[in-house]
């Protein structure tokens, strides 16, 4: 894997791109689009409308829509070591955050598509994908993401805070529409209850398919997690630029996305045995994990010094972490 050169790169381009965009004009424009996604009902409508409109969502949105894609491909990645798309097709995909988390995530280039019904959004992607060698040959196509929707043979389809703009009819529809097209799919979603409501919905339809979860789940089972009581989300670290702390009016380096997510496949894989799903606990000579494993609820383990270099690995694991750490001797069956 190569993750760092495309991050790095993406931060770049943005920057170069938005260099010169006044920042007030930017938060103006930011503060229209979190009133239009939290309080519109989804429409046919772009909600990205032109070229000021895609520049404030590239700021404020592309860098954490891009960590939290990565994070997600890069557990499904773990999960099926020995393959590589060489067809993506990412749904919804905007100004083509997704496409950058593919080329982090797999070395080479691959016959990547990004669909979206913004010609704006399509736009700066194509213009922002030009800086990488992996992404200048992909097809940037305006398309009604929903019932109507038409998928060419995939390898990857990926769809990345789309659900939440779509009806419910779409959404079952863009789920059925990806799962007859790809040998792979992977849905990214906010970190919030509704978010791993609609992840819940996408990942029924997945099984239904007849597809593998490969992450974030180690099995094909009822989620053990009770909805409305609790709901599985995970966290990605987002570096910020001087723009983007500008627009999101904040003063720390980073932020941290919340995200849901699941990743299935048709291809043979290895689950993790549990994945660690709370930010671990660490205490005087102990570990204590929240897991999902194979269970029908979530358990803790607590893991100590005696356990010699799993206390170790315990205490580097991070919230997301498959458990035991991978190893070959490791993987479920």
């Amino acid at each position: 894997m190569n993750d760092a050169a495309p991050a790095e790169t993406l931060r770049r381009t943005l920057a170069d791109v938005l260099d010169g965009l006044p920042p007030r004009q930017a938060a103006q424009a930011v503060d229209r689009l979190i009133a239009t996604y939290r309080g519109a009902t989804p429409t046919d409508a772009p909600i990205l409308r032109d070229r000021a409109d895609v520049a404030a969502y590239a700021a404020y949105r592309m860098p954490a829509t891009f960590e939290a894609v990565r994070a997600a491909l890069a557990a499904f990645a773990d999960a099926v070591p020995d393959w590589t798309p060489e067809r993506h097709t990412d749904v919804g995909g905007g100004t083509g955050a997704a496409t950058w988390a593919a080329a982090a995530t797999w070395d080479g280039a691959r016959e990547t598509t990004v669909l979206d019904w913004a010609e704006p959004a399509l736009a700066l992607g194509r213009e922002l994908a030009a800086a990488h060698p992996a992404l200048r040959g992909a097809r940037w196509q305006r398309a009604r993401i929903g019932t109507a929707l038409a998928l060419d043979p995939t390898d990857l389809v990926t769809v990345s805070y789309v659900l939440n703009e779509l009806t419910e009819a779409d959404r079952a529809a863009l789920v059925d529409a990806a799962a007859g097209a790809a040998r792979a799919v992977v849905v990214v979603e906010a970190g919030t209850p509704d978010g791993y409501a609609r992840i819940i919905e996408a990942r029924t339809r997945l099984l239904a398919a007849g597809f593998r979860i490969a992450a974030p789940c180690p099995h094909g089972d009822t989620c053990p997690i009770v909805p409305g009581e609790d709901w599985c989300h995970f966290s990605a670290r987002v570096s910020r630029s001087s723009l983007h702390r500008q627009v999101k009016g904040g003063s720390l380096a980073y932020e941290d996305e919340k995200f849901s997510y699941v990743a299935a496949t048709r291809t043979p894989l290895a689950p993790a045995a549990a994945r660690v799903v709370r930010r671990p606990q660490i205490r005087k000579g102990q570990v204590l994990l929240d897991l999902c494993g194979s269970g029908p609820a979530l358990r803790r383990d607590t893991v100590t010094k005696r356990h010699g270099d799993l206390y170790k690995a315990a205490r580097d694991a991070v919230w997301g972490d498959p458990w035991p750490p991978y190893d070959e001797g490791q993987r479920a069956p």
